[in-house]
């Protein structure tokens, strides 16, 4: 893995495109982990909130881990690998109309030694920035695999 590391430890990778981020995006999100607060759905009580509109939940940020790509351009994850964690640093609410765009650099990189060989571990860390150019949230995507 030495060998690999020069070509992707001190690369950006940024996203092509930015992530649109809508009420109906929101609410799809919701429905799929079963989440029903009102500052993620009902556009009258968001207003009434402490943010003054419709929000996105805090785990919606998990779901930009592959705007920019960044793991199928690592040679050891260019074909897979595990999710084996994530680390979510939330800076400011990402909002209904927000546009994210998503940039990433490898963290680190470690290898461990388990019963079934040695694992490769690649933490890539993700920014997430608003239109404004606001960071939103920081995410740290930790993933392994066999080597």
């Amino acid at each position: 893995m030495e060998e690999d590391k020069s070509n992707f430890m001190s690369r950006t990778f940024e996203a092509d495109e930015v992530f649109l981020v809508t009420a109906e995006r929101i609410a799809s999100f919701c429905a799929s982990v079963g989440d029903d607060n009102p500052l993620y759905l009902d556009a009258a009580a968001a207003k009434a909130g402490p943010y003054g509109g419709i929000i996105a939940p805090p785990a919606l940020v998990a779901s930009f881990r592959y705007a920019d790509n960044v793991f199928a351009q690592i040679p050891a994850f260019s074909h897979g690998g595990l999710m084996a964690g994530i680390d979510i640093e939330l800076d400011a609410p990402i909002r209904a109309g927000d546009s994210i765009r998503v940039s990433s650099k490898v963290k680190e990189t470690y290898e461990k030694t388990g019963r079934t060989g040695t694992m490769i571990f690649v933490v890539v860390r993700s920014t997430l920035a608003n239109q404004k150019g606001e960071v939103v949230a920081r995410v740290d995507h930790r993933m392994m695999n066999r080597v």
